[in-house]
């Protein structure tokens, strides 16, 4: 029975109450109260529990924990009364009545057993983790409760919970509150620098601390490889620290270690990931270090990759780091940022469902029977874009038919514990004949740290296969039941690794682009980078399983190398003849080639001496959308009748739009019969050109635009005068003063409203007067410019009163 006294102990009558009357309850425990291992226990003697009950926690670490401490507390070891399910340990027997499970274990039981028969009760631990499995097991108690159970208890547990959205979501179950212990915590903020790296900064706060402070220490970072680091920066401690670390890669036993009190005359230090902040507890911990960093998985929907990203932790998870100081007694929290910029800190970290890739989910859901996901009782409703893409991924893989129905292989993949691409690999595998090597990928990928870290799969494999530890063998364990379970296979096979990881990722399949190996391009189109003194750098294709950072340039984080003969065997039917045409803005002309490609990669490529005519003329008119009508050889002509178009559309919307927007508009209509037979922009002839836009004006247009906007200007004296509407000021002619004589009324276009700007020159053609008032210009300034204009041009006449005067383009001499 239990040896201390917990906080969480004085409100078990309530909530016993409460699901005695009912069958819903929320309880909300700060972290140390105890409500993760004295919840379960209390439930056993109620008289509605004539069955198991299932306590889930979202960390296998943390559920292996909370089981060892409940079986201690009852005096029994780990498997009996209480018994622990994860995907690596399963410790149950004949007696268990309280079984320990994480969410993925529990998916596949309720799936497997939609009515939960022999379960009285499910808790749901630490439920503002908002995780994609905590989610989706949530929705499908609830939903099987509401269908099938209507007995089955439900119980969120959380230490910081949005009560009143999960209230509602629980059909307003009674909300159960218990206090902790209230030890003193003291905030301290030392800052930091961002332009260093954190591992420095945080190895010498924590030698200070050390130094400072009694009692074991505590420090969180974002991930292994800062936790690594931070251990290398350390270097030598006092003798009688001991390092510890702590997050989901190491053994069992070593996590045990760093979760159990120190020995007589040490005291612990502890360098940890974000599986520390909840669910466990770091015994003898009385300094917390905070290096306000978390690492979490961001799915790029654009690029159908998830990469883990480094960024601010949340103020609830900061909150619950430096409650891990005052846990057992007074503490101190020491936070490497600023005290004002905790309040600019995200509230909560996002919902994994508003931004994970949803294939499995949405497979769990059709096979649950709910062709909708969003009908099913989420906190948070998944995002309809990212359920339409998972629909389309599982199309791609076979799980779905073309009406988004479950086929057979669906179903087949779904019965497995492993995510949609992983399932389908080891199904595919079993087929051909190499399920060992494909069970193999998915321990590796589904365990992180098996083997190492390096990018090469083949090295991890070898290296985890000679790892006689715990965890590695109970991995080996786990894979070899998967490979008996999709038929087995020769574990030796040639490459039968790389052709595992091909089956899961054939969108990942990538050829070098270099030859150094730092460039790779992939089949779905995404290019990939790797480091060069990798061995992996040498080979000429990769089958890729994960990659990290930017979609624009992922950088490999395993892969395999994999031959062209086994790509063929793989994917031989996708493997397709191509023939394409392209625009080379250089030679203003269409190229043809034809060749053979796998999705985005070309694998052979040559000119094709009998390109497809239709293809190119399209290709022209796509050119022509994308690069501008700049590429077509305008004449004078065609840029004069847009020109005129234009100034008419002024006065008459009816006139069709010729300018730059309304020729692209019309671009299917006009460019086709200009360009049928033609290769290149420069064999249009002067006179197809100007024809297609009489064409697209058609006849009735034409005649109102030389009514509106004529080509010419005739003067008195019977001479032609091209009008120019491109102008900035309107449309311009340039006249000879001579040829204007007799001229009273001043010119006009548009249909009489829109006066001609007359630029009036000498017999030498130099500029004299520019005006849109003849009439003005006679009587006025007229009379200075013929003074002036006598002296220079006596042959020519400069008479006082020209709208009097004869017009003539001749000297006086010719015209006496």
């Amino acid at each position: 029975m239990p040896t201390a006294a917990l906080p969480v102990d004085s409100v078990l009558p309530a909530l016993c109450a409460a699901l005695r009357d009912g069958t819903r309850a929320l309880l909300v425990a700060p972290p140390g109260a105890g409500k993760t291992t004295r919840i379960a226990p209390a439930l056993l003697g109620e008289p509605w529990c004539d069955g198991e009950i299932l306590l889930l926690v979202p960390r296998r670490l943390a559920a292996r924990a909370a089981a060892d401490f409940m079986a201690r507390e009852r005096g029994e070891e780990t498997g009996a009364t209480i018994g622990l399910l994860t995907r690596l340990e399963r410790k149950t027997g004949k007696a268990t009545r309280i079984v320990v499970m994480t969410h993925g274990v529990f998916l596949a039981r309720v799936q497997a057993d939609p009515e939960l028969a022999g379960v009285a009760a499910v808790l749901f631990d630490e439920v503002h983790e908002r995780g994609l499995d905590n989610d989706l097991g949530l929705a499908l108690a609830l939903d099987a409760a509401a269908g099938l159970r209507p007995d089955l208890r439900i119980v969120a547990m959380s230490a910081t919970l949005d009560a009143e959205r999960f209230a509602a979501l629980l059909g307003d179950a009674p909300r159960i509150e218990s206090e902790g212990k209230a030890y003193p915590l003291t905030l301290i903020h030392e800052g930091r620098d961002a332009g260093q790296r954190i591992e420095p900064q945080i190895a010498a706060s924590i030698r200070r601390a050390l130094l400072a402070h009694p009692g074991s220490l505590l420090a969180f970072l974002p991930g292994v490889a800062e936790i690594e680091r931070t251990a290398d920066a350390l270097g030598d401690l006092p003798a009688d620290v001991v390092l510890h670390r702590l997050h989901g890669g190491i053994e069992p036993a070593a996590q045990r270690a760093a979760l159990a009190p120190a020995a007589p005359g040490t005291r612990k230090l502890v360098l940890a990931s974000a599986i520390a902040e909840t669910s466990v507890t770091v015994d003898g911990v009385r300094i917390v270090i905070d290096s306000g960093l978390a690492r979490r998985p961001r799915y790029d929907r654009d690029a159908g990759l998830t990469r883990l990203v480094t960024e601010r932790a949340s103020r609830a998870a900061v909150t619950q780091r430096a409650g891990r100081a005052a846990r057992q007694g007074p503490g101190i929290a020491i936070r490497l940022w600023e005290e004002a910029a905790t309040a600019s800190l995200p509230a909560h970290d996002p919902p994994e469902i508003l931004e994970a890739d949803l294939s499995s989910l949405l497979l769990t859901s059709l096979l649950w029977g709910e062709a909708d996901p969003r009908r099913l009782p989420f906190i948070d409703s998944p995002p309809l874009a990212a359920l339409d893409e998972a629909r389309a991924r599982l199309t791609r893989l076979g799980a779905l038919d073309g009406a988004g129905r479950l086929t057979a292989h669906g179903r087949e993949i779904a019965s497995w514990p492993l995510e949609p691409r992983l399932a389908h690999m080891m199904v595919e595998a079993g087929d051909r004949g190499f399920a060992s090597a494909a069970a193999d990928v998915a321990a590796l990928l589904g365990e992180r740290g098996l083997g190492g870290n390096d990018a090469d799969l083949e090295l991890r494999r070898r290296r985890w296969s000679g790892d006689r530890g715990p965890r590695a063998v109970a991995a080996r364990r786990m894979a070899d039941g998967w490979a008996r379970r999709a038929g087995g296979g020769d574990k030796c096979a040639a490459h039968a690794l790389a052709q595992a990881v091909a089956l899961a990722f054939p969108d990942r399949l990538a050829r070098r682009r270099d030859s150094s190996g730092e460039h790779w391009q992939s089949v779905g189109g995404r290019g990939f980078r790797l480091d060069p003194a990798s061995p992996l750098a040498s080979s000429e294709w990769l089958a890729v399983a994960e990659v990290a950072g930017a979609a624009s340039g992922a950088r490999i984080v395993s892969a395999a190398t994999i031959d062209w003969s086994d790509i063929e065997t793989l994917f031989g039917d996708e493997i397709e003849a191509f023939s394409e045409v392209r625009f080379d803005p250089a030679t203003s002309a269409m190229s043809a080639t034809r060749g053979r490609r796998l999705g985005s990669i070309r694998l052979s490529s040559a000119p094709d001496p009998r390109p497809d005519q239709a293809a190119i003329e399209q290709g022209m008119v796509d050119a022509v959308r994308r690069h501008g009508l700049g590429l077509l050889p305008w004449t004078d002509s065609a840029s004069a009748l847009r020109d005129r178009a234009a100034f008419a559309r002024r006065f008459d919307d009816s006139i069709p739009d010729l300018s730059d927007a309304g020729l692209l508009d019309r671009l299917d209509e006009w460019l086709p019969p200009l360009i049928a037979g033609k290769r290149r922009f420069d064999a249009i002839t002067p006179g197809e050109h100007r024809s297609a836009l009489d064409g697209l004006l058609g006849y009735e247009a034409g005649r109102l635009i030389d009514r509106l906007a004529p080509t010419h200007f005739r003067t008195p004296a019977d001479s032609s005068h091209p009008i120019d509407y491109a102008a900035t000021g309107g449309p311009i002619v340039e006249v000879r003063a001579q040829a204007l004589f007799g001229l009273r009324d001043h010119p006009t276009v548009g249909g009489g409203r829109a006066p001609l700007t007359i630029a009036i020159t000498s017999p030498a053609h130099r500029p004299i007067q520019t005006t849109k008032d003849l009439p003005a210009f006679w009587a006025g300034s007229w009379r200075d410019v013929a003074k002036e204009m006598r002296g220079r041009y006596p042959r020519h006449p400069w008479p006082d009163d020209p709208a009097s005067a004869p017009p003539t383009l001749r000297t006086k001499r010719a015209s006496s």
